[in-house]
This record gives structure tokens, sequence and C-alpha cells, in this order.
């Protein structure tokens, strides 16, 4: 057992990891994790912290208790920062910054894993930029995102940079049936269906609600008839996208509010003081954005699911060999290919990928996935 179990066909990451958290070569106070979707990036992050933080040598042995308190996320010297929201604010920048500038308090290494840094704000990010450039003897910064482009030059150009790959099929199917007890066909159904995305393949495999939501998904292009049963298939995704993030965050949001409201002094007859509106509207803002970003993000994974039933029509159409991702749809989608036509598949992939960027512009949700319906109706 060691912390790099978990990492999922990504030997050379790990190559690459163990020597330096050993201090071989010297030990880089910033580093940048890349890679797609379900690559394991915040997986990898959250090992180096272990390894860095281990009792033991060689380092990263995975029983020690820095190690365990890394993996459970409560490690006094391990600050991971997770955005809630569309963005991570100036504001939260600096905060991070004060923080990462204390002495460790136990451990050997403050360590700030930051995830999904891609989603802060130009001010933020410049902020961080001066703490990076500049950190303490003591302090390590692990920043994660899906591209090195998604952060400023400045930043990445100062960071030691690791890249994961998209795990294969087979080494997910494994984990799943190994670690996890799913039944081998199971896992090898859904680790093709998440097209190696670790997390999703495991809530596809544990989740009736996930495989049923995704199963409506997919269904979605025989639905394509007419005019109207594409508008309403528009309307029903976007709703299933925001029963989930209501479902995700309702009970979140009523915890954190009656917290606040009691921290700022509520009466017994629910009364607040004078001077407290500001800070409840700012959680209340909070609170939306993280309901926005989970909506948002549960769209895109339904429109992937889209792409991967086009893409295997495609694969069908044009002869290529490859294996389907939808295995369980395969008299269906031969049936689609010998009734469409490639080019056809490929400006409905086109239509989906557009969707995807309207999406991330702030486009109205239904008004995207509406012209995203029809045009996959009409091809």
């Amino acid at each position: 057992m060691s912390v790099w179990d978990d990492l999922v066909g990504q030997e050379p990451v790990v190559a690459q990891l163990s020597p330096a958290a050993e201090g071989a070569g010297g030990l880089a106070h910033a580093w940048l994790f890349t890679g797609p979707p379900g690559s394991g990036r915040v997986t990898a992050a959250r090992a180096f912290a272990a390894a860095l933080q281990c009792e033991e040598v060689p380092r990263g042995c995975g029983h020690c208790a820095s190690c365990h308190q890394v993996l459970q996320g409560t490690h006094a010297d391990v600050e991971v920062v997770r955005p809630e929201g569309l963005s991570y604010s100036v504001k939260e920048a600096r905060s991070l910054v004060l923080r990462a500038s204390s002495s460790p308090t136990g451990g050997r290494w403050q360590i700030v894993l930051f995830e999904d840094a891609d989603r802060a704000t130009e001010a933020a990010a410049n902020a961080l930029l001066k703490a990076i450039e500049e950190p303490p003897s003591r302090t390590v910064w692990l920043l994660c995102t899906p591209s090195p482009d998604d952060l400023l030059v400045t930043i990445r150009s100062r960071c030691r940079l690791v890249t994961l790959r998209t795990p294969p099929i087979d080494a997910v199917a494994d984990v799943l049936a190994l670690r996890d007890g799913v039944d081998r066909e199971t896992a090898d159904v859904v680790a093709r269906a998440a097209q190696g995305h670790i997390s999703r393949a495991r809530r596809l495999a544990t989740d009736p609600q996930a495989r049923r939501r995704r199963a409506e998904v997919l269904a979605v292009p025989r639905r394509l008839t007419s005019v109207s049963p594409a508008v309403a298939a528009a309307e029903s995704l976007v709703a299933a996208a925001k029963a989930e993030a209501k479902a995700q965050t309702e009970e979140l949001n009523e915890a954190e509010t009656a917290a606040l409201r009691q921290a700022l002094g509520e009466s017994a007859k629910g009364r607040m003081p004078r001077g407290t509106a500001g800070p409840l509207k700012e959680l209340e803002a909070r609170q939306k954005s993280r309901a926005t970003r989970i909506e948002r993000d549960a769209l895109d994974r339904t429109l992937l699911d889209l792409a991967s039933y086009y893409r295997d029509v495609l694969t069908l159409q044009l002869g290529a060999g490859s294996d389907l991702v939808n295995t369980e749809l395969g008299p269906e989608l031969r049936t689609a290919a010998r009734n469409g036509r490639p080019e056809d598949t490929l400006r409905r992939l086109d239509a989906i990928m557009a969707c995807r960027e309207r999406l991330e512009a702030n486009v109205n949700p239904l008004l995207a996935v509406e012209a995203l319906t029809l045009a996959l109706r009409t091809g």
C-alpha cells in the first residue's frame, strides 16, 4: 500500500513525483497538474501532498498519520481549495496567499492544493502569481487545471508540469472490480461508457439514478422526429440538470444559511441585527453561483454522453474498427449508421461542441440546448 495506489494508469506520473517527494534534484515550490476530466489530476496532487508530508522513508507510505490525514483532507498544513462557484475572486486569492505564507504547524511543508485553478479570475491569478514567484521556503503550491493554457503564461512558466492521460478503460474496470466490488461485466460497461473518467465510472456503477439519467440522454436521438419533440427534449435535458443542481445544493444551502444567521446573532424569533444583510446577500450570491456551476457541469456531462452516441455512429459509418462506447445500444447504433451519412454525423458532433462553447460563454441554457436539439434533428 502507498499513496500512489489510487493513480490509475498513471505510471509515468508516479515515476516523476515519487523521486521529487524524496527531494531528488531539489523540490520545486510550484507544480501544475494537468489532464483531461477524470484523469485523476486532483488525486495525483493529493497523493503528492501526502508523500511530501509523509513521516516515513521512502515517502508516501500510505499508512502513517500524516499520509492518512492528507488523504482524508484533515491535515493542518495542507490547504485544499475547491472553488464552489463559477469563479475564484481576488479577495479569496489574497486570503489564500496570506494563509500560504504561514509556517507549517507540524508537517514538513505548508502545502496549498488548488483544485480547478483555471476558475481564478484574472485579478485573482495575478495575486497568486506574486505568491508563486517568491514563495516562503517551506511552502509548496499544487495547481490543477485541464490544460496548461488555462492559466496565465506567467504562472505556468514558474510551475513544474505534471501531465496526466486518460486512464485505459481496462485499468478503470480493474479498479472498479477489485477495489469497489463491482461485478466485472458491469465494470467493463461503465468504464467504457465513462470513457476513462474514473469518478464518473464509479458513479454509474453504484448509482442507479445516474444510470437512468444517462439512458434518458442516450434516448434523445431517437426522439428527434420533428420540431416539437426536439424542443421538448431540450426542455427535459435542462430541467434534469436544474433538478440535479437543486438536489445537490438545497440541503447544503439551508445548513450554510442557518449557520451564518446564528453566527450573526439571530434572535429566538428569527430577527436579524442591523448590518447583517450584506453577509447574507454575499452568501446567497455564492450559493447561486455554485448552483449555476453544478447545473452547467451536469449539462456538459449530458453533451458528452450525446457526443459518445454520435461518435459511435460515425465509427460504424467509417468502418474504423474502434470499440463502441455504448455497447448496449449496438443494434440501434448500427441502424442509425446505415440510415445516415458520415457528413451529417460530423455536423451533429460539431453542433454539440458549439453548444458546449455557448454554455461556457453564459448563453441561456435552454436556448443553447434547443438550438442543439434542432440541429441534431436535421443533421
